[in-house]
């Protein structure tokens, strides 16, 4: 049955990403932060917010761009692969994904002063590109639900949500998908799906009742495939003082682009013909838009060996767009009949601001054989917001008391060997929810190695994380959860180079 989800959606020729209502996850895609960047930074777990002199150091704290001593450029290329597997009403399904990508390349020039007098004798200029995250993955769940059809969802919008109408029986048969709002929108699918039948009609509302047969278990399952990207333009500037303090500071462009297709389709085990058979409801919603932000950062050399640094991250603030386009396909009385408005809706642009960060490091170096360091981060999720508020107070409300303060926890190691360099990491990052149910912790390992040539160098890294989360068909109505494990493993190459 996968496979036909997929060639339904791929004929109706949709194009996006995001799902029926804004959902707290539509926001914390962009707040939750994942590990990019150079080979060199991920076999470390990117646990470099003391350490610096690696182009994507500079994104736990700016001022580690002053620790490079020439001119020096990386580019990075990685594989990612994400394996989820979801269970749902003891049904288990498996989707497994994999993609190659330029996630990195950046350059830094360095300018010295000789002249012993000055006491800003060094600053660096930077520029860096990064992938932020890599959103290709898919997600199947499928089961049998014996409480919940998708009639619930549908029937939501039809009756009327709280403190908002119904609709009227003589709009669903008159109105154009097109002329209506996104509440009646989704009442006049159902409608055309055969799932909900009018038991009266007024010259208010109607009232509707479902016509999903009530003797019969529901069998779900549910297709969804996300690809896209969110980048990092960074622009970089730092100093050091008196070769004690090191100062730096980002300006941040990002651009990001998603689409999301997903296909839930419901069938019931009733053998009479002239019953509703089986429904798919499949929407695809395209988001894209760009944002902005800045990160503070300062290093003190506290002795030779020992490094400690603090930065601070500000919120990112993002304007996006949704564009979507909707469909069902029904069967009954055993004919088959697709109610695909072919319409792609835009919807008025948002911001999203994410929550801003702070960032203690501390880093011991052991001249030039290795170095420990360790990052602590702290976010409070609860000021993630949707914008313009007032039309968004319900979700603002929710994310403000369900989301909390989180604590990402980042340790790394490096052990240099002649020309070889031997590295490995650990992270660790909370939940932003505080109960955690909804989206787990996470924790990821790392390791990797080095070989430098001369005025340049080849590092490789694996890097692996895990986190469960609850997985939902539908934002509204049917919402019984599948619990998802998702496992990312991803293989980092970067070519650096002294000029």
């Amino acid at each position: 049955m996968k496979k036909l989800l997929s060639i339904i959606i791929a004929g109706l020729s949709f194009s996006a990403m995001h799902s029926q209502e804004t959902t707290p996850e539509d926001a914390l895609r962009y707040a939750v932060e994942n590990l990019t960047g150079s080979a060199r930074f991920r076999g470390m777990s990117g646990a470099f917010g003391a350490v610096g002199g690696d182009l994507s150091a500079i994104n736990q704290n700016p001022a580690g761009s002053i620790f490079f001593t020439n001119n020096y450029a990386t580019f990075t290329g990685s594989v990612y692969n994400s394996k989820n597997i979801s269970r749902y009403y003891g049904s288990t399904g498996k989707e497994n994904d994999s993609s190659l990508d330029l996630n990195q390349a950046g350059v830094v020039f360095v300018f010295k002063d000789n002249n012993p007098k000055n006491d800003w004798q060094k600053f660096t200029i930077a520029l860096n590109y990064e992938n932020n995250n890599n959103f290709n993955n898919s997600i199947y769940s499928a089961g049998t639900n014996p409480y919940n059809s998708i009639d619930k969802y549908f029937l939501r919008f039809a009756n009327g949500l709280p403190q908002e109408g119904g609709i009227t029986l003589q709009t669903l048969e008159q109105a154009f998908f097109e002329d209506l709002n996104f509440i009646d929108q989704q009442a006049l699918l159902g409608y055309n799906a055969y799932i909900f039948n009018p038991v009266s009609n007024t010259n208010a509302n109607s009232v509707y009742v479902s016509n999903v047969p009530t003797n019969s278990n529901f069998q779900q399952q549910n297709y969804t495939i996300t690809t896209g990207y969110d980048g990092k333009f960074t622009a970089n500037f730092a100093t050091s003082f008196k070769d004690r303090l090191f100062l730096g500071i980002n300006l941040n462009y990002h651009y990001t682009d998603i689409i999301k297709t997903t296909s839930v389709y419901e069938s019931y085990n009733n053998p009479d013909p002239a019953t509703l058979q089986s429904v798919q409801f499949d929407t695809e919603t395209h988001t894209f838009g760009s944002g902005y932000a800045f990160n503070l950062g300062a290093i003190v050399k506290a002795t030779e060996s020992l490094r400690v640094g603090l930065a601070y991250q500000s919120p990112t603030w993002y304007r996006l767009s949704d564009e979507q386009r909707q469909a069902v396909v029904a069967t009954n009385n055993g004919n088959t009949s697709v109610y695909n408005p072919d319409i792609t809706m835009i919807y008025d642009s948002y911001t999203i601001q994410t929550p801003s960060k702070w960032t203690g490091s501390v880093a011991y170096l052991f001249g030039k054989k290795g170095l420990l360091s360790a990052d602590v981060s702290t976010k409070d999720y609860s000021n993630t917001k949707f914008r313009p508020q007032n039309d968004y107070t319900g979700i603002n409300s929710f994310m403000s008391s369900a989301l909390e303060n989180a604590i990402e926890i980042r340790l790394g190691g490096e052990y240099k060997y002649k020309a070889y360099s031997f590295r490995g990491g650990y992270r660790f990052d909370q939940s932003p929810y505080k109960v955690d149910q909804a989206f787990g912790d996470l924790t990821g390992y790392s390791g990797g190695l080095g070989y430098t040539f001369g005025d340049s160098r080849i590092d490789l890294a694996y890097s692996y994380d895990h986190r469960n989360f609850n997985y939902t068909f539908l934002s509204s109505g049917l919402t019984d959860p599948a619990r998802v494990s998702r496992y990312n493993n991803t293989i980092t190459v970067s070519y650096s180079v002294n000029f």
